[in-house]
């Protein structure tokens, strides 16, 4: 595997990324993949020659290693390094097809583009992002409990006792190093937990800042339309007012005379 051309494939989603998510992949290819590259491949090379069982009966230690270690530690950790960094691809593949989408419609739109800024976590490219979160939680958290179902723990023991066939008896098995490799495998557990505490981290600060947008946005919302509510008030009013004034209509069969009349008992109601 080439860990090297992984990597700078990788750490192109770090433009793309907020802060937790470079303190992810700072967690991921320092304390993941040079521990798994410079120490654990060595500390696990001698696991199957060095299991050693008091019996020298043929193919018992070979059978006794199979069930003790169904899949060896460091194969089950670059299985879950692949699938944990595979899913930072969909981001990066979302923004390359925003930009290729942006080039296409400024050639056919005279220099427009379509996005200002094509990694701008908006709309469908925050959605894709999130759920690349939620894969990578989602098999960091799978290949923990994979690791703990298949070892009954994350305890590395130092004699285990095998009775399957074709062993003649129950016979005493010896692991090699297994105070060494117990350190490694506690080192990549809490590597693998703080790994899904910052995607958690990153996903819940991911929804309140949109959540936050959108109330902002609302208030804003909220705010221009009461402004121009205030605005039009004051020219509503002299309407109304306009409106009342000559809704008190004159019957055009009144004579002078009485009109005349009318004005008067209206003067004299207001003096009494």
């Amino acid at each position: 595997m080439n860990w090297s051309a992984l990597e700078a494939l990788i750490s192109g989603v770090n433009k793309y990324s907020t802060v937790f998510g470079r303190v992810w992949l700072s967690v991921v290819f320092v304390f993941r993949v040079m521990v798994y590259v410079v120490a654990a491949q060595r500390v696990w090379g001698d696991e199957n020659k060095d299991f050693v069982c008091n019996t020298a009966q043929p193919g018992c230690t070979n059978v006794c290693y199979d069930h003790f270690f169904p899949i060896s530690h460091i194969r089950l950790w670059a299985l879950q390094l692949i699938f944990v960094t595979c899913p930072s691809l969909m981001v990066v593949g979302h923004v390359k097809y925003r930009e290729k989408k942006d080039v296409q419609y400024t050639h056919s739109h005279k220099g427009m583009h379509l996005y200002a800024n094509p990694g701008k976590k908006r709309g469908g490219l925050w959605w894709t992002y999130v759920v690349s979160l939620i894969f990578k939680a989602g098999f960091d958290t799978g290949f923990l409990y994979i690791l703990y179902y298949v070892y009954e723990g994350y305890d590395m023991p130092r004699l285990s006792k095998c009775s399957l066939e074709p062993c003649p008896n129950t016979v005493d098995c010896y692991t090699s190093r297994p105070t060494e490799k117990k350190i490694f495998t506690i080192f990549m557990v809490v590597s693998s937990a703080l790994c899904i505490l910052m995607c958690i981290c990153e996903m819940v600060y991911l929804i309140c800042k949109r959540v936050q947008k959108l109330i902002k946005k609302k208030h804003m919302a909220n705010k221009r339309m009461f402004v121009e509510n205030h605005e039009l008030t004051p020219l509503a009013k002299p309407r109304s007012e306009f409106m009342s004034k000559s809704s008190i209509r004159v019957d055009p069969t009144a004579s002078v005379q009485n009109l005349t009349n009318m004005k008067s008992e209206e003067e004299t109601s207001k003096k009494m």
